[in-house]
């Protein structure tokens, strides 16, 4: 496994200071910051913590600190500041058809015994229907709202 070492700048270690210490910043950021300000070699280094120590203190695990530092080596320091983007794909969970009959559904008339369409009787209307084989209100809520369909009348 390469070991990395971290060497910081003083204006580097001017700006990780000021990211720790004032501002608003995203919790990943400051922490991100505290990392590279423990484990920096450099002459400007008060003291060099070990990464066990680091961990206990931060409440982090060892791999964070070792892509911090990898991340920091390769690629500068704004590269290990920022969050690295999600490699997920999510899948769709309605597409154009069902988003369709949804909406027709909604704007029609409610079944007998209700005065209007509820989020869970569209739902289980849609897997009655064999238009979903199961789809949940909250799936309903936010499709119907990107559609800006009011339910209410």
């Amino acid at each position: 496994m390469n070991t990395y070492k971290v060497t910081l700048t003083k204006e580097e270690r001017d700006e990780l200071t000021e990211i720790t210490r004032t501002g608003s910043h995203a919790a990943k950021k400051i922490i991100h910051a505290l990392i590279l300000l423990n484990v920096d070699c450099g002459q400007y280094a008060a003291e060099r913590q070990t990464n066990e120590e680091i961990c206990k203190v931060l409440k982090i695990g060892m791999r964070t600190i070792d892509r911090v530092k990898k991340r920091f080596v390769e690629e500068g320091l704004e590269a290990a500041l920022k969050m690295a983007p999600t490699s997920r794909i999510y899948e769709k969970m309605v597409d154009g058809d069902m988003e369709a009959h949804l909406i027709a559904l909604a704007c029609g008339e409610p079944p007998a015994g209700f005065a209007r369409w509820s989020l869970r009787l569209l739902a289980d209307k849609l897997v009655e229907l064999d238009v979903a084989e199961s789809i949940s209100h909250e799936t309903v809520r936010r499709t119907l709202k990107k559609t800006n369909l009011s339910l209410g009348k």
